[in-house]
């Protein structure tokens, strides 16, 4: 059941993406021209977002525990270390350079292009070298 409401999720998710057109990169790349045809769409859209993950967050943990799950797992750490801000800023300029970031990425697959491909592969391998260069921890 966990699985199916993953899977739920994921596709409200990818929906609510393609209806907003957050899986056009021209939109995310025209938030970000501020300097010429400024595209203020992307704020809306996440400023949705926080508003319902905040209302959301606050009426789910009053619950004692998760529908299909024991325990809420949420982070623990608040500190900001070199791994953190170099993953934050390598993000960053991935979505400034391409106009998509993972959720949208995915989403728009069934439209494969050039672009997005490249944009794909990519990812996967930071994916892979994140994974080789990170210390393994017992």
């Amino acid at each position: 059941m966990k699985t199916l409401v993953g899977y739920i999720a994921g596709l409200l998710f990818g929906l609510g993406l393609t209806i907003s057109g957050m899986t056009d990169p021209a939109r995310v790349l025209g938030f970000l021209d501020i300097a010429g045809a400024w595209d203020p769409t992307l704020m809306f859209v996440l400023g949705g977002a926080v508003i319902t993950n905040f209302i959301g967050y606050r009426l789910v943990l009053r619950r004692p525990h998760p529908f299909f799950g024991e325990c809420f797992q949420l982070p623990t750490r608040q500190d900001l270390d070199i791994r953190l801000i170099g993953g934050a800023s390598l993000f960053g300029i991935g979505w400034g350079l391409s106009g998509y970031c993972p959720g949208p990425a995915f989403a728009s697959i069934i439209g494969l292009s050039a672009p997005l491909f490249a944009m794909l592969v990519t990812m996967v391998m930071g994916w892979f070298m994140a994974r080789a260069i990170t210390p393994k921890t017992a």
